[in-house]
C-alpha cells in the first residue's frame, strides 16, 4: 500500500466532502467510508479506458447506493472521465453533469441510473448474465471477445431490500462468475445502528445463494480489498460477495460511524478537521495535490493499453471469423428489426379468432429469426405469457449460450435485471408476467423509462377477462398506471394485425420501454386494423358522414364491442366512427392535424370503452363523453359472464353513446 495510494483515497474523500458541503446537500458517509474499496477496485483491477468510455468490452461498475454519488463523481472527475472541478463545484445544482443520484445518459462514466437502494445490484446481475450469454455466443478458443466483469457497490439497505435478494438468489443458481459485489458494510443506516431491524449473517446468506463470500476486516486496507478482488475473480463458477467493514464518515472526527454521517453536509468546521485528520490540512478546497494529479495521469494512461489489446484481437478475430462479425455487427444493430415491417407473414399469419397473447407468441418466433438477439423470458408464467422461443435454448449455468430465461417468481427484480441487460448494449431484451404483477414490476419499469430503456414488457390476462381467478388476479388500474409514467408506450392490441404492430413498434423504438398488455381470451380479427396502430389511435372504421354524429373509443378486447355497437346504432340512424386506441401516448406524439382527423374537436359525442379503469380518459372523451367500463375491483366467475355482470357489453356501449347524443 503506497503512500501516493493512501493520499489518493483522501483526495477522493475530500473532494466527495467539499462538493456536499458547497451544495449544503448530499449523503457524505457513503464515500468518505466507501473510498478505499473503489479506488483499490478502479486503480488496480479495472478493465476501463476513460478515453473511450463505452468501449464494449469493459468491466462495468455500479454504484447501487446511488446515494453516495460524490463519490462516484469524484472517481469519474479524478480519472478523466470529462468532468470538471466546475461540474463538482455544481454539485445537485439544476443542470449540472453532477445531480444529486447518478443518472445514466446524463453523466459520461455513469452505466446505470441509482438511487432506489438494491435496485443497482439487481441490475448488475442483469449485465451479469448478458455478458455470460454473449460470452457464450461469440468466444472462440483463443478469442475471448466478450470477457469482462460487472461489480457493484452496495451498503446495508441495498442488503436489507428485497429486490437484491431477489437478483443475487438468481445470479447464484445461474453461477454468474463475473459478478462481483462490494459490501460497505458499517452497521449504520439513517435511524441509527443496523442492530434494531437487520441482525442476519448476510454472507451465510449470499452462500446459501452459491455465492463465493470474503471478509475484508478493515476497509482501509487496500492490500487486503485488493487480494479479495483478485480472489474474487479467480472463484469460478460462483458470482461473489466481498463484505468490508467500513465506518460511516470515515476521516470526520466528529461524524465517524455515526448515522448523522449518512445524509447531511459535515459542516465546514468538520470538513476542515477532515482534510487536517487525512494529511490534506491547509489545502484549498476544490484542488487536488500534484503528486495525486499525476497519479491518477499514470493510471488512466496505462488504461488506454487494456482497448488497445483488446481491438487487435477483435479485428483477428473478425478475420479468422467473418460470419460471427457478422452475427456481431447484426446484434448491435439497432435497426434490424426494421426488416418485420416488408414481410408479409408478420402482417398478415391471423385468420381466426385468436388471444392476443397467442398471437404474440406466434409473432416472437417469427421475430427471433431475425433478430436472434432476442433475450428473455418470463417470471415463471411463459406457458401462460406464451413468451417462449422454440429452439432458442434455454439459459443457464451450464447453457450460457440459450435465449430463453428463466426468472423464476421474482417479478421486481426480473424488471431489474432486464434493465440491466439493456444498459449493457448488444441484447433485446423482454420481461413477462401478468399484467396485474406489472404491481410489482412498477418501480423497475419506471427505472426503464428514466433511463430511456427500449426493454420489452409482456403483459397478460389484461382485463376482468381473466375470469374466475378473481379480483386478485383482475387488473383494473394498471394501465392507468402505466399510462402515467413519461416516456413509456404501454399498447393494448385488439387483434393480431394491431400486436404485430405493437411488437414491431417496441422492436423499434430506441429510447423509451414499451409494454404489450395482451389478452387471455379469444379475440376476432377485426376488419379495417393494420399498420395504422403504429400511430397509437387510428380510424378502425368510419362514419358515412363528413363529420360523424359520435365517435367510440376503445382498445384491445373492447374494439370488439364498439364495432358491434356501430352495426347497431346504424340500424337506428346514428353514424358512428370508430378509434382503436391501442396506444395513447404514441397518439399524443402525432401531429395535430393528424389527431385532429381522428378525434375532430366538433365532435363532443364521445363514448371510451376499455374493461379497465376511466383514469385518463377525460382528454379523449371530454367532459360531455361516457365511459364504459370498471369503477371497483373485479369478480370471479367465467370471463364472458363477468362482463355482463359489470355492464360491459354491446348494449352499455349503444345505451351511452344515446346518452352522450341527447
Amino acid at each position: 500500500m503506497r503512500d501516493i495510494d493512501v493520499k489518493s483515497v483522501n483526495s477522493i474523500r475530500v473532494l466527495a466532502a467539499e462538493a456536499i458541503e458547497k451544495a449544503k446537500s448530499g449523503h457524505p458517509g457513503l464515500p468518505l467510508g466507501s473510498a478505499p474499496m473503489a479506488y483499490e477496485l478502479w486503480s488496480k483491477h479495472m478493465k476501463i479506458n476513460p478515453a473511450d468510455p463505452n468501449w464494449a468490452d469493459r468491466d462495468r461498475f455500479i454504484l447501487s447506493g446511488g446515494h453516495g454519488s460524490a463519490l462516484l463523481y469524484s472517481l469519474l472527475y479524478m480519472f478523466g472521465y470529462g468532468l470538471t472541478m466546475d461540474d463538482m463545484k455544481q454539485f445537485r445544482q439544476l443542470g449540472s453533469l453532477t445531480p444529486g443520484h447518478p443518472e445514466y445518459g446524463h453523466t459520461v462514466g455513469v452505466e446505470a441510473t441509482t438511487g432506489p437502494l438494491g435496485a443497482g445490484i439487481a441490475m448488475a446481475v442483469g449485465m451479469a448474465m448478458a455478458e455470460k450469454h454473449l460470452a457464450a455466443v461469440f468466444n472462440k478458443d483463443g478469442f475471448n471477445v466478450v470477457d469482462h466483469y460487472t461489480y457493484a457497490l452496495g451498503g446495508d439497505g441495498c442488503m436489507m431490500e428485497g429486490i437484491s435478494y431477489e437478483a443475487c438468489s438468481l445470479a447464484g443458481s445461474l453461477g454468474l462468475d463475473k459478478l462481483i459485489i462490494l459490501y460497505d458494510s458499517n452497521n449504520i443506516t439513517i435511524e441509527g445502528d443496523t442492530n434494531i431491524a437487520f441482525r442476519e449473517d448476510v454472507r451465510k446468506r449470499f452462500e446459501a445463494f452459491g455465492f463465493h463470500t470474503q471478509l475484508v476486516e478493515d476497509g482501509n486496507d487496500l492490500d487486503a480489498i485488493g487480494a479479495a478482488i483478485e480472489a474474487a475473480k479467480a472463484a469460478k463458477g460462483k458470482p461473489s460477495l466481498i463484505e468490508i467493514k467500513t465506518k460511516i464518515g470515515a476521516g470526520c472526527p466528529a461524524k465517524e460511524g455515526k448515522a448523522s454521517a449518512h445524509g447531511e453536509p459535515l459542516g465546514a468546521e468538520n470538513v476542515e478537521a477532515l482534510k487536517e485528520n487525512v494529511g490534506l490540512g491547509g489545502q484549498e478546497p476544490f484542488t487536488v495535490a500534484a503528486d495525486v494529479q499525476q497519479n491518477f495521469a499514470e493510471l488512466k494512461a496505462g488504461m488506454a493499453a487494456a482497448e488497445e489489446e483488446w481491438n487487435k484481437l477483435f479485428a483477428d478475430y473478425c478475420a479468422k471469423y467473418p460470419d460471427m462479425k457478422e452475427l456481431w455487427d447484426t446484434y448491435h444493430d439497432s435497426d434490424n428489426a426494421k426488416k418485420l415491417y416488408d414481410m408479409d407473414d408478420f402482417w398478415n399469419m391471423f385468420d381466426k379468432p385468436e388471444a392476443t397473447r397467442n398471437v404474440s407468441g406466434k409473432l416472437l418466433n417469427l421475430i427471433k429469426d431475425v433478430v436472434p438477439n432476442m433475450f428473455g423470458g418470463a417470471a415463471d408464467l411463459a406457458p401462460s405469457t406464451k413468451t417462449y422461443m422454440n429452439g432458442a435454448g434455454d439459459f443457464s449455468g451450464e447453457t450460457p449460450e440459450g435465449n430463453n430465461l428463466h426468472f423464476g417468481i421474482r417479478e421486481l427484480a426480473m424488471a431489474a435485471m432486464g434493465n440491466g441487460m439493456a444498459l449493457h448494449g448488444g441484447l433485446r431484451p423482454f420481461v413477462s408476467t401478468f399484467f396485474v404483477f406489472s404491481d410489482y414490476v412498477k418501480p423497475m419499469a419506471r427505472l426503464s423509462s428514466l433511463m430511456g430503456l427500449p426493454l420489452i414488457y409482456v403483459f397478460t390476462h389484461d382485463s376482468i377477462g381473466v375470469g374466475e381467478d378473481g379480483p386478485t388476479h383482475e387488473p383494473i388500474e394498471q394501465l392507468a398506471m402505466l399510462r402515467a409514467l413519461p416516456n413509456f408506450f404501454a399498447f393494448r392490441p385488439a387483434d393480431g394485425k394491431e400486436c404485430a404492430a405493437a411488437w414491431y413498434f417496441a422492436l423499434n423504438e430506441k429510447k423509451a420501454p414499451t409494454a404489450l398488455i395482451l389478452s387471455r381470451q379469444n379475440l376476432p380479427q377485426l376488419d379495417g386494423s393494420g399498420v395504422d396502430a403504429l400511430k397509437g389511435g387510428y380510424i378502425l372504421q368510419d362514419s358515412e358522414k363528413s363529420t360523424p354524429d359520435a365517435i367510440i373509443i376503445a382498445s384491445g378486447s373492447e374494439v370488439q364491442l364498439a364495432v358491434e355497437a356501430k352495426e347497431r346504432l346504424k340500424s337506428e340512424g346514428v353514424d358512428v366512427r370508430v378509434v382503436s386506441m391501442p396506444c395513447m401516448d404514441e397518439f399524443k406524439r402525432q401531429p395535430d392535424e393528424y389527431k385532429e382527423s381522428v378525434l375532430p374537436k366538433a365532435v363532443r359525442a364521445r363514448v371510451g370503452v376499455e374493461a379497465l379503469s376511466s383514469f385518463g380518459w377525460g382528454e379523449f372523451i371530454g367532459l360531455d363523453g361516457e365511459f364504459v367500463g370498471m369503477k371497483g375491483f373485479g369478480a370471479s366467475g367465467p370471463g364472458g359472464k363477468i362482463f355482463d355482470y359489470f355492464g360491459i357489453n354491446t348494449d352499455a356501449v349503444v345505451e351511452a353513446v344515446k346518452k352522450t347524443l341527447k
